[in-house]
């Protein structure tokens, strides 16, 4: 079986914007440190490997921020509840 050759590289998904979170994800490209420095020397497959788990850490954060703001909005409601009563 004969291996096919690539044509195209796995682009890196970089912003240009370099900023952590306190897990040490990109902000951006939610890459960890070692995934951002090894980036060249991985395999396609590995990279591959690396974008799928960037996809799942933004989908978590995005989640995440969607929880935080719907447990405001309840709080929000809670106090204006409050407020009516008195």
């Amino acid at each position: 079986m004969s291996q096919q050759i690539e044509i195209f590289t796995i682009p890196s998904p970089c912003k240009r914007v370099c900023e952590t979170d306190k897990q040490g994800y990109c902000l951006t490209c939610f890459r960890s440190r070692d995934e951002r420095f090894s980036w060249l020397e991985l395999s396609d497959e590995q990279k591959q490997d690396i974008l799928r788990l960037c996809r799942q850490r933004a989908l978590r954060k995005k989640y995440f921020l969607y929880q935080q703001q719907q447990q405001n909005l309840l709080q929000q409601s809670q106090s204006s509840e409050q407020l009516d009563l008195l």
